[in-house]
């Protein structure tokens, strides 16, 4: 099964059918608000939400802001929310995908097969006109238990390792690569060798995702070449999942550092990088 974006209008056909999938809010944004108080506006029927900061990683900490999650904490999220090995899981965010495709690729790394992202999240299915819930549905028994590992991921040394021998992606805004701001991380501008591949050029302005073809044109442009080995990174691991997700539908797999600038630029010993050259 494809693992990629299902629109609006297919969601709300699969929710009516006869085996409907399991369906993740996970809103989030860097700085707040919580994501649990836009749920309780207004979510999907039937939607279970999962946090990003308490389900969807580990403690802040030397790894990052955002560190892979506990598979025991992570999988009783999921149980949860109704997850089962055999049941299709859609994750929602409010509209760009960014957090929705950390949750995918958090459920792919775990070993799920049968994962997909609704593409223009909770906003594209209010603009196609369909209903919104308040009431939280209890919680369910599902029965999928992680088995992490089945997503290539690259620490700090293999990081830097890749920027010099294939393509490292820095998700982040440019003017963060660039180094001109960092408003949460220790130091400012990008890991020596990465190029700026911002996560929102990835994105029509309506918050779905570009055509394949234009994805695969950016990728590229960036060097992104058939057999190039791939890395990426953000701020804390989250962002560079939506860039994992937008180079699989060009059909490109590549590995999260999911330490992310945030464990890079924490270490005093590791190099950096600022100006828009790649260093």
């Amino acid at each position: 099964m494809d693992t990629t974006l299902i629109t609006a209008l297919d969601l709300a056909a699969a929710l009516d059918g006869e085996h409907p999938p399991a369906v993740l809010d996970v809103r989030w944004q860097l700085g707040g608000p919580p994501g649990e108080q836009d749920y309780a506006e207004g979510h999907i029927p039937g939607a279970h939400f999962v946090d990003m900061n308490r389900d969807l990683a580990a403690a802040p900490g030397p790894r990052g802001r955002h560190p892979l999650p506990d598979p025991e904490v992570f999988g009783a999220a999921l149980r949860r929310a109704g997850v089962r090995a055999d049941r299709e899981v859609v994750v929602v965010d409010a509209a760009t995908s960014a957090a929705a495709a950390r949750a995918w690729w958090l459920l792919r790394w775990a070993g799920h097969r049968r994962v997909r992202v609704l593409d223009g999240g909770v906003a594209a299915w209010a603009a196609a006109g369909l209903p919104l819930e308040q009431a939280a549905p209890p919680a369910e028994h599902g029965d999928f238990t992680p088995a992490p590992g089945a997503l290539p991921t690259l620490d700090a040394d293999a990081a830097a390792a890749l920027a010099r021998t294939g393509v490292l992606l820095d998700a982040r805004a440019g003017e963060r690569y660039r180094g001109e701001t960092e408003p949460i991380d220790a130091r400012a501008g990008h890991i020596p060798g990465a190029a700026s591949a911002p996560t929102t050029d990835n994105l029509l302005p309506d918050g779905r995702f570009r055509p394949v073809q234009q994805l695969a044109d950016r990728f590229a442009a960036l060097g992104v070449k058939p057999g190039t080995e791939v890395g990426v990174y953000c701020g804390s691991g989250v962002t560079a999942a939506h860039e994992l997700l937008a180079l699989h539908l060009a059909g490109v797999d590549g590995a999260l550092y999911p330490g992310s600038w945030s464990e890079w630029s924490g270490q005093p010993d590791r190099p950096v990088a600022t100006g828009a050259e790649r260093g």
